[in-house]
């Protein structure tokens, strides 16, 4: 079996602790591990009261289950995060000009820069996009960009979300629970807040109101269901807002326009944060027999009488086939040098790509193009014989299908484990908006494997969550003023 390379320890190097850790360091050492439990259950108790669940399928039995939430949370340094957002809004700004290009003139496919069928034969292209324009041309307004980290220096894009992009509410809970735990220890960090982005995400939505809308934009959620994996979210979001959560049923379309049924008449909606696939959207456009949109919506969206959060096409932005090219859309669109850098990747469509990722399955982490979640995944140093001699045969019958990765020794972090603390590996998913302006809320949502070793953090997967601190500078322990940032909710 092969083995990864040594994770780099975001808490300690060869120097030491390193400097935005050391308030957390501090507290660590003299706290002991019952105090650290008993916080531990705290939280889980308080998680419990408010229902901050995640719906995982196919396993049987209750599908909602408490997702894990450690209680040593990341920590960032003011400079770390400003470097990481200034490449963050540059991605994104290069991925909303690739959507507007490929249903627009097409120019990168044109200058060869990307293959055509790549992007027009692609199943996440949707062909009603063509010739339209979005309110302010923008057609992913909420991303959420995977970043793993590697050394002091060094973070690299995993992947891009372009479509409904989910964890904003544990980022926003984790958060607060924090505030509610470790009340002192928040206080003696300078930490950058979180808790507005529920005001910014609404000035987001509706900036890109339709222009023919008179006076306050209306916002809706629109959500599948209760049994979305992802509902505690979208009513979350909603509440936060102070905005409708909608199903399919409660909106309905007349002359063009979007409507939401109230108990005072129908009522003109303007935006609608979309929380649904883009096949479920309209049954008049995509599938037919979808009881979860509302006929008529793509009519509206069309006649530019109401906005769609994200813009409907927007996947194949996100597509892991699209993905390797996103530093090239940088160079192409922005004439900058990417200032995230990529995962090397390889194209298994590709007969020669192919070929090296079959002969170094155990070394490498293969992935569908159109996968999410952590399914369909198989991370080649943990795997079987048996499991690499399948998909093996997978890629030889769908090359297409599937990307492959090098296997990176992921940053650990410390956590609260059986046994005391111990390194999990994490990533993280900051939260863009872009509507008339770009706003990034300072951290994100990390995700941790909580199992020894592992490298699949996704909560379908078994892994939990941290609280995300950017801290503007060293911790100061005579600091005493409390920080304010409770939201309620709770």
């Amino acid at each position: 079996m092969t083995e990864t390379p040594p994770a780099f320890d975001e808490m300690n190097d060869q120097g030491g602790t390193r400097a935005p850790y050391a308030g957390i360091a501090r507290y660590l050492e003299a706290a002991g591990e019952a105090a650290l439990e008993k916080k531990r259950l705290d939280a889980e108790v308080l998680f419990r009261r408010i229902g901050i669940t995640f719906a995982v399928y196919g396993e049987g039995g209750d599908p909602e289950r408490l997702i894990p939430f450690d209680i040593i949370p990341r920590v960032l340094g003011r400079g770390e995060w400003d470097r990481l957002a200034r490449g963050l809004e540059q991605r994104v700004r290069a991925l909303n000009a690739f959507l507007a290009d490929v249903y627009g003139p097409g120019e990168i496919i044109k200058a060869g820069k990307i293959p055509g069928p790549l992007v027009l034969e692609n199943e996440l292209y949707c062909k009603h996009m063509r010739g339209f324009v979005p309110a302010r041309g923008v057609y992913t307004h909420i991303a959420g960009i995977d970043l793993v980290r590697t050394s002091a220096d060094d973070f690299y894009v995993l992947e891009d979300n372009c479509r409904t992009p989910s964890g904003v509410s544990y980022m926003l809970e984790n958060r607060e629970a924090m505030l509610r735990l470790f009340p002192d220890l928040c206080a003696t960090h300078r930490l950058l807040p979180v808790s507005d982005y529920p005001e910014e995400l609404l000035e987001t939505l509706k900036s890109i109101a339709p222009a023919n809308c008179a006076g306050d934009p209306t916002v809706v959620v629109l959500t599948p269901g209760p049994y979305n994996s992802a509902y505690y979210e979208h009513s979350f979001l909603a509440d936060e807002m102070g905005v409708e959560l909608v199903e399919g049923p409660d909106l309905f379309v007349e002359d063009d326009i979007v409507f939401m049924k109230t108990t005072a008449g129908p009522q003109r909606v303007d935006v609608i944060y979309r929380r649904i696939d883009d096949d479920y959207l309209d049954p008049e456009v995509f599938l037919p027999d979808s009881t979860l949109g509302v006929a008529g919506l793509m009519r509206a969206y069309r006649a530019g009488n109401v906005s769609l959060t994200n813009a409907p096409g927007a996947g194949i932005a996100d597509d892991k086939a699209i993905y390797p090219y996103v530093p090239e859309m940088v160079r192409f669109y922005l004439h900058e040098e990417p200032l995230l850098a990529n995962v090397p990747t390889y194209l298994c469509e590709r007969e020669d790509e192919r070929a090296y990722v079959l002969d170094h399955l155990h070394e490498l982490v293969v992935k569908l193009t159109h996968g999410s979640g952590g399914y369909g995944m198989l991370v080649g140093p943990h795997s079987t014989a048996e499991q690499r001699a399948d998909f093996a045969a997978r890629i030889r019958a769908r090359p297409n299908d599937y990307i492959a990765q090098p296997t990176l020794a992921l940053s650990t972090v410390p956590t609260l484990v059986d046994g005391g603390i111990g390194p999990r590996h994490v990533d993280l998913r900051p939260f863009v908006l872009t509507g008339r302006e770009v706003r990034i809320v300072p951290g994100g949502l990390t995700r941790v494997a909580l199992r020894e070793g592992s490298l699949v953090v996704n909560s379908s997967q078994g892994g939990g969550t941290k609280d995300t601190w950017v801290v503007e500078d060293e911790p100061d322990p005579s600091q005493s003023q409390s920080q304010s940032q409770s939201r309620g909710g709770f």
